[in-house]
């Protein structure tokens, strides 16, 4: 599985292992634009389908308020979800993300004491951390 933690400017992609058990951080693309940011996600999407064991699903970190409604955040997320729909094929089901930034920063500040290496590795951190949550929910 492959998940995805979209930001305005940096999205950051994590996997699990084949027996979705363990997710962990894979890489952050940096983008100047939503459209930029769907076409770099798909491609990255085909090159893991094509190099890797493929892939089975994506999930998608969706951003709410900490009370669960809607922000802005919430319906640009949704707008890049449904163009990523139009570019691949395999099943997109979106996640609760809330806090999940908060967690990692706290995670990575306990390996990492730069905060410019931290902010390079933030969204990746982030969407394993949103991937790991949604393995532990149950079979998917």
């Amino acid at each position: 599985m492959l998940a995805i933690d979209v930001g305005g400017r940096r999205i950051g992609l994590a996997i699990s292992d084949p027996s979705r058990t363990l997710a962990r951080p894979l890489s952050t693309l940096t983008v100047s634009s939503a459209a930029e940011g769907v076409t770099r996600v798909a491609d990255e999407i085909a090159r893991l389908e094509r190099d890797d064991d493929g892939l089975s699903s994506i999930v998608v970190g969706l951003p709410v308020r900490l009370d669960g409604s809607r922000s802005d955040e919430t319906s640009r997320v949704a707008a890049f979800v449904d163009a990523l729909r139009t570019r691949t094929s395999l099943p997109i089901v979106t996640a609760d993300e809330r806090l999940t930034s908060r967690e990692a920063e706290s995670r990575l500040s306990v390996l990492e004491p730069d905060w410019r290496e931290r902010k390079k590795k933030l969204d990746a951190a982030a969407a394993a951390i949103i991937l790991q949550e949604f393995l532990d929910r149950g079979p998917h």
